[in-house]
C-alpha cells in the first residue's frame, strides 16, 4: 500500500477577483486619452495576467482528464507513489498561443490607428506585412513545436528521433526570414579583421546556424530535467533575463509637470523627458524587434509562473516534454527575429555546460541509462549522485574523457583496485554535478541551487554582453 502525498495546493480566490480588473484596465489603457507610450506593451502586460490566471486554474481543473488518459507518472523521488498528471506542459502551450492570437490585433494596432487620419482608411501597402508574416510564422512554428512536444510525451520518441523535431518546427520561420531576404552577415571579432573584414555573410550556413540554435534552446531545456521545477525554473529565469534585456532598447518618453511651490513659488513648469533604462534611443527598427519580443516574453513568463506553483517541490504536476519544446522554440523565435541570438545563447550558459558535460553520454562513449536524475534515499529523503555502470572496460578514449573530468572535479569514478579499470561513473549532469561538489541535499534544495546557478549565468551573461564584449568588438554594445 503506498504512501499519501500531500494534500493538493489551495488557489486564493481574492487573487482572481483582484487581477482581472488589473488586467482589464491595461488592455483598455491604450484606447484612454492620452495614449500613453508603446501602448502595445500595456495590452501585453493585460494579457499576461489572464494568461497567468488561467495556467493557475486550469492545471488542477484538468487533473483529473489527465489521469483518465492514462498521462500520469509517479514522482521517483518522493517516498510516496500517488498519481500525478503528466504533460501539462500542453495547458500551457494552449494558454500561451491563445494569448499571442488574441493580441495580434493590438500588436499591430499603429496601423489601425492611422485610418482615424486619413479618410480614405488604410491601404494594404501601408499595413506592417512584413511585421504580420513574422508574427504569425513565429506563432506557427510554436504551435509545431507544442504538438510535436506532446506527441513525444504520448509516444515516448527516442532521443535520436527527437533531434529533428525542433529543426522540423523551424521550418514555417526559416521561410519567412529567406522570403524577406533576411539579414545573413555576421560582425567579425575585431582580433580577426585583418583576415576576414568586419563582415561575413555565411548565406546557407546562418540557416543551419539557426536551425541548430532552435535544436539547442529546445533540446538544452529537456536534458536540464529530472527534479520539480527545474524545467519551468529554468524558462522563467531565461524569458524574465530576456525581458530585461529588450528593456535596455526601449525609449519610454515621458511628460510631467514639477511643481515649483515646492521651492518657493506657486508656478508650475511642463518639462519633457525621454528615459531609456540607461541606454540612448535607438533606431525604430532595432525598438520594433525588441517590442516583438517582449510581446512573447511577458506571456511566457506569465505560464510559466502560473504553473511554477504546481510544479515547485513538491510537485503536484508535472510539465511534460511539451513546455520544453514550445518554451525553446519561443526562445530561438525571439533570438532569430530580433537579432540577438548570440545575446540568447548567454543566457544558456547553464545549459551549454550541461551539454558539454553530457555529450560523451550522449555520443555513446559512457553508457546513457534511461534516467540520468539523481538517487534518491527513501531512509534520509536527501539525493545522491546517480552512476553509469561499465558492463565492459572502456576503452582509452572513454577512459581519458572520464579521468580528465574527474580531475576537473566534475563526476566521481570508481576503479577496480586489481586492474585500475573503471567500473563506474556519476552520470554526466549538472544536477549529479551539484551534488558531486556540495554533497547530498534534498531535492528542494537541489532545485534552488539549479535556479540560484541559473540565476548566476544570467548576470554573467549581462556582464559578457555589455561589458567584456568591447575587447573583441568595437560601436555601441547594443
Amino acid at each position: 500500500m503506498g504512501h499519501p502525498a500531500v494534500a493538493p495546493r489551495r488557489l486564493p480566490t481574492v487573487l482572481l477577483g483582484g487581477l482581472l480588473p488589473v488586467a482589464g484596465w491595461f488592455i483598455l489603457r491604450p484606447f484612454l486619452d492620452p495614449v500613453p507610450p508603446l501602448p502595445g506593451l500595456y495590452t501585453s502586460f493585460g494579457f499576461s495576467i489572464l494568461a497567468f490566471l488561467a495556467v493557475l486554474y486550469l492545471v488542477p481543473a484538468v487533473k483529473s482528464n489527465f489521469v483518465k488518459a492514462n498521462l500520469y507518472g509517479k514522482d521517483l523521488l518522493k517516498i510516496y507513489d500517488d498519481l500525478i498528471p503528466e504533460s501539462q506542459g500542453v495547458v500551457c502551450a494552449a494558454v500561451y498561443i491563445l494569448t499571442l492570437v488574441c493580441f495580434i490585433p493590438f500588436a499591430f494596432s499603429d496601423a489601425f490607428v492611422s485610418t482615424k487620419t486619413k479618410p480614405e482608411g488604410i491601404s494594404i501597402n501601408e499595413f506592417p506585412l512584413y511585421r504580420l508574416s513574422v508574427y504569425l510564422s513565429s506563432i506557427l512554428s510554436i504551435l509545431i513545436a507544442a504538438i510535436l512536444g506532446f506527441l513525444d510525451d504520448v509516444f515516448d520518441i527516442r532521443w535520436r528521433h527527437k533531434l529533428p523535431i525542433p529543426i522540423i518546427a523551424s521550418i514555417p520561420l526559416l521561410m519567412v526570414y529567406f522570403a524577406e531576404r533576411g539579414n545573413t552577415n555576421v560582425v567579425v571579432p575585431l582580433p580577426l579583421r585583418f583576415m576576414l573584414g568586419s563582415l561575413v555573410n555565411l548565406g546557407p550556413l546562418y540557416y543551419v546556424y539557426i536551425s541548430l540554435l532552435s535544436t539547442f534552446s529546445t533540446n538544452g531545456i529537456n536534458i536540464l530535467a529530472g527534479i520539480n521545477a527545474s524545467e519551468v525554473g529554468q524558462a522563467l529565469i531565461i524569458a524574465l533575463s530576456v525581458i530585461v534585456n529588450d528593456l535596455l532598447y526601449l525609449p519610454f518618453p515621458i511628460d510631467f509637470r514639477i511643481p515649483v511651490h515646492l521651492l518657493g513659488s506657486q508656478m508650475e513648469v511642463e518639462v519633457g523627458g525621454v528615459w531609456s533604462a540607461g541606454m540612448s534611443y535607438g533606431s525604430r527598427e532595432l525598438v520594433e524587434r525588441h517590442l516583438f519580443s517582449l510581446y512573447f516574453m511577458m506571456p511566457l513568463v506569465a505560464v510559466c509562473l502560473g504553473f511554477i506553483y504546481h510544479n515547485w517541490y513538491p510537485a503536484r504536476a508535472f510539465p511534460g516534454d511539451t513546455l520544453c519544446y514550445f518554451t525553446g522554440m519561443t526562445f530561438a523565435v525571439v533570438g532569430i527575429q530580433a537579432h540577438y541570438s548570440k545575446t540568447l545563447l548567454l543566457f544558456f550558459l547553464p545549459q551549454v555546460f550541461n551539454f558539454l558535460l553530457s555529450c560523451p553520454q550522449l555520443f555513446g562513449l559512457v553508457p546513457c541509462p534511461r534516467h540520468r536524475i539523481p538517487r534518491f534515499d527513501r531512509d534520509t529523503n536527501l539525493l545522491h549522485p546517480s552512476k553509469a555502470k561499465f558492463i565492459t572496460p572502456p576503452s582509452g578514449l572513454t577512459t581519458f574523457v572520464i579521468r580528465v573530468f574527474s580531475a576537473l572535479g566534475l563526476v566521481k569514478m570508481t576503479t577496480d583496485p586489481k586492474t585500475g579499470s573503471i567500473l563506474e561513473v556519476t552520470n554526466l549532469t549538472i544536477l549529479n554535478f551539484f551534488l558531486v561538489r556540495l554533497g547530498p541535499m534534498t531535492e528542494k534544495r537541489l532545485v534552488q541551487v539549479l535556479m540560484c546557478s541559473q540565476f548566476a549565468g544570467s548576470i554573467l551573461a549581462f556582464v559578457v554582453r555589455y561589458g567584456l564584449a568591447s575587447i573583441v568588438y568595437d560601436g555601441d554594445r547594443r
